[in-house]
């Protein structure tokens, strides 16, 4: 009582590819890595916005 068995799996996964499609799946999951990642590297405490700053403030510079 209380797990998922392959049953259950199977189901879920179908009714997924109803709701969304075959086309929507890679992109949902795209996003739901982005976001575990996110959550690790906070866990962490690491920031990883200080990456991304670094390389838009370079691109960000005046052309003189």
């Amino acid at each position: 009582m209380g797990g998922l068995g392959a049953p259950e799996i199977i189901l879920i996964i179908i009714a997924i590819l109803i709701l969304f499609g075959g086309k929507k799946i890679p992109e949902l999951m795209r996003g739901l890595g982005k976001g575990v990642k996110e959550f690790k590297d906070a866990q962490n405490g690491e920031n990883s916005t200080t990456a991304n700053t670094t390389t838009t403030t370079t691109e960000d510079k005046p052309k003189v």
